[in-house]
């Protein structure tokens, strides 16, 4: 494990420290949990994002190819 200094807003330890109570959970086992579940969260938020900025990028190749093959069927007619 890694030592970190960790600086809480007051808000944040005096919301945390009657948690940590309640569900008889050691403050630094409480936060590393929080941080994995915070990094999940984070990692499907920029998966999502990219999967919207490829979508676009595909749509708009589908829409280049479509025009492509709309302008051969009039060369044919």
């Amino acid at each position: 494990m890694k030592t970190v200094s960790l600086k809480l807003d007051v808000i944040v330890y005096e919301e945390t420290e009657p948690l940590l109570k309640k569900i008889k959970k050691p403050r630094n086992r409480y936060i590393n949990e929080a941080l994995q579940f915070y990094h999940h969260i984070q990692k499907k938020k920029i998966i999502s994002e990219q999967l919207a900025i490829e979508s676009k990028l595909v749509s708009d190749e589908s829409m280049n190819v479509l025009n492509e093959f709309e302008k051969l069927e009039d060369y044919d007619s």
